[in-house]
């Protein structure tokens, strides 16, 4: 399965494999220093200022997928991280991009707004979030009338086809992990979640190496974890199919936390903004308010707590989207 994988077609997009890093200066901040704390600086994949979602559009821009389309489509919040680097292959390709925003149209763009445009995707603009599914089916079908063929990528690419960059990932991590030190007794890795895909793919990956010394602890933007883990096994269990992997997922190695989104999506909170602060101060990282900040947040938040001890290695997953700081 694991040969089925490596040579699934894609694009390729991302500077792979991403760097790996202790966070030696933030443990000590923590009153941790003998704590093995890491970073996956997915921040660094490269292509349109980075994050996960160009893993994801790696799989989902397959040049097979491609035959004879004409525009990209696909929807998000006004600082769509997904949304910019949908918009940058389109570029990068000569394809007409055209992306479903929620939210009124604002007077003078900035961070991934003002990337979004920049790249030359058409901004098609609906009132809330729950509009931009229909929309996207309705503008698909006006590309269709015009003589276009469109390809329609689901939010977030967060399909098991998506997955699959993820699930990849996993394994380029636990390749370098075992470049490290001995073996700890467990591997907790910290990410933002909120469509699910990335925390899909790892449980995947993890799944595929048969690791059962990894928790997986997805840190909630919006939904309740109940939702977190259910999507994510979903999406997770489509990824599986794809490979024709009849495997068991190891779905007792995810925990969904939803205790960091605070008033809302996008909305930072008091711990999100310390996390931003520490992350940058201790580590020369920056953070993004919306996701890496809130999943920073729930990091600090457990080993304050004694919830990781010494004997575990903690890596955070950093998913980039800083652009959502320059708002």
């Amino acid at each position: 399965m694991l040969t089925r994988l490596s040579e699934w077609p894609r694009i390729k997009l991302a500077n792979l494999p991403t760097p790996i890093r202790p966070l030696a200066r933030l443990g000590e901040a923590l009153g941790r220093p003998a704590l093995d704390l890491l970073v996956k600086l997915d921040s660094e994949t490269g292509f349109g200022l980075g994050g996960n979602k160009v893993r994801k559009l790696e799989f989902e821009l397959a040049p097979d997928r491609l035959e004879d389309i004409t525009c990209l489509i696909t929807a998000g919040g006004p600082q769509s991280n997904h949304c910019r680097v949908t918009a940058a292959a389109a570029a990068r390709l000569g394809l007409r991009c055209a992306l479903i925003i929620n939210g009124p149209e604002p007077d003078t763009p900035t961070g991934n707004a003002l990337l979004h445009r920049l790249f030359g995707a058409e901004i098609v603009i609906v009132p809330e979030r729950q509009d931009r599914s229909t929309q996207l089916q309705s503008t698909a079908v006006d590309i269709e009338m015009e003589g276009g063929r469109p390809l329609v990528i689901p939010i977030g690419a967060s399909t098991g086809l998506g997955s699959l960059g993820y699930a990849a990932a996993a394994i380029e991590l636990f390749k370098q992990l075992a470049n490290q030190k001995a073996p700890p007794e467990r591997t907790v890795v910290f990410v933002a979640s909120s469509s699910c895909g990335t925390l899909a793919g790892l449980l995947l990956g993890i799944s595929l190496l048969e690791l059962n010394n990894v928790l997986l602890v997805g840190i909630s933007a919006d939904m309740s974890a109940v939702e977190i883990e259910e999507h994510t096994q979903q999406i997770a269990h489509e990824g599986a199919d794809l490979l024709e992997w009849d495997g068991a997922l190891l779905t007792d190695s995810v925990k969904a936390i939803d205790d960091q989104v605070g008033d809302g999506y996008g909305l930072s909170t008091e711990s999100s903004d310390e996390a931003l602060r520490m992350f940058a101060l201790h580590e020369g990282l920056v953070l993004d308010p919306t996701y890496t900040a809130k999943a920073a947040a729930g990091l600090i938040s457990w080993i304050r707590s004694g919830m990781v001890s010494d004997l575990d290695r903690i890596v955070f997953l950093h998913t980039g989207g800083h652009p959502g700081l320059l708002t």
